[in-house]
């Protein structure tokens, strides 16, 4: 299993005789299997997955054979077992996961055994996406594309934030999402300058409406973000949405393997700086990975500088400008980082829409 090799190796890097995974979304990359009560423990022999009777029928048709599933009624007495089978002396741990509590647990319980932090070592791993991670989330980016032609067809003045909110949530659903990347954003007129807004129960404002949102399948998500006009755009606006616009695309033109993440965030701020009335406007970084998780890592921002982006990695495109007060607007493209370019996941228009 391609998983379990590279984690293993990166335990011999680091002398480790085993890994103990207890984050949900570490499990579900190592083992392909998405499970809320347990934990992996991983030796260079032998690899098991530690739930309760709840998911074991599940397990055992879609986990790999390289893990052999358990149900023990005493968890701690099955990883002494575990343990002295494989002769471990040092046991992997997440650091920036596991609570101060249940360390000293661990410690208290098996202390023969040395504790290691192995940091973000399996976030490390998850970073690039192979070809089976890159067709679900293709499919995941389809689903929210099809949300968006949907909500076009559907969308009036006369509709409330809420409404357009879930009315694109229904459409993921309609089309085969198991649950939605993060809270759908949804916010019309003078909210649209709040980049992470939430949808009110109020009539749509005339200007700019700003929808992110994201469809999940099979535990992989998709991010979108696209910006339309309720009623006319104004020369002002069209500046605007055009500004950021072409700070999109410039971005995405300048991805490929080997690009600094920070100068890719500088090529799109570079242009929205250039227009006196948005210097200092696009507040938020260019972008940030996508996974298992909706905000991963890698990120391109202005503190990515010296952080080269490698093929197979993925990264949003977001640009936005938000005048406080006023409006707001952000076009957002899901890629994957390629030698000699990138593949765009998004295939959504990004042509000035009115309604």
């Amino acid at each position: 299993m391609l998983r379990l090799d590279k984690l293993r190796n990166r335990m011999k890097e680091m002398s480790l005789d085993s890994v103990i995974v207890l984050d949900e979304l570490n499990q579900h990359y190592l083992s392909e299997f998405a499970f809320t009560d347990g934990f992996l423990f991983i030796t260079q022999k032998n690899a098991y997955l530690v739930t309760d009777f709840r998911y074991y029928e599940m397990a055992t048709k879609k986990v790999s054979s390289d893990y052999e599933i358990l149900t023990p009624k005493d968890r701690d007495a099955f990883l002494d077992e575990a343990i002295a089978k494989d002769n471990v002396k040092t046991v992997g741990f997440e650091g920036g996961f596991v609570s101060y509590e249940a360390y000293s647990a661990y410690k208290k319980r098996f202390p023969s055994q040395e504790f290691v932090t192995i940091g973000t070592m399996i976030e490390e791993l998850r970073q690039i996406k192979s070809d089976e991670e890159i067709a679900l989330m293709q499919k995941a980016q389809d689903i929210a594309d099809s949300a968006f032609s949907h909500i076009l067809g559907v969308l009036t003045p006369d509709m409330t934030e809420l409404d357009v909110a879930v009315e694109l949530e229904y459409a993921m659903r309609k089309n085969g999402a198991e649950a939605f990347s993060f809270e759908t954003i949804a916010v019309s007129g003078d909210a649209s300058s709040l980049p992470h807004g939430t949808p009110r129960n109020v009539k749509l404002k005339k200007g700019f409406l700003t929808m992110d949102f994201g469809a999940k399948l099979e535990g992989y998500c998709s991010d979108m973000t696209r910006t339309v006009v309720i009623g006319k755009a104004d020369n002002d606006m069209k500046k605007l949405y055009n500004t950021v616009l072409s700070a999109q695309l410039a971005a995405i033109d300048f991805l490929k393997e080997g690009v600094d993440c920070g100068e890719a965030d500088k090529v799109a701020r570079d242009i929205i700086d250039g227009v006196e009335e948005f210097k200092g406007a696009f507040g938020h970084s260019l972008g940030h990975s996508v996974g298992l998780f909706v905000h991963e890592r890698p990120t391109a921002s202005p503190k990515s500088f010296g952080r080269a982006l490698r093929c197979g990695e993925i990264l949003t495109v977001e640009p936005g400008i938000y005048l406080f007060g006023k409006y707001g607007c952000r076009i957002e493209d899901m890629v994957k980082i390629e030698k000699n370019g990138v593949y765009n996941f998004t295939h959504s228009t990004k042509e000035l829409i009115e309604i």
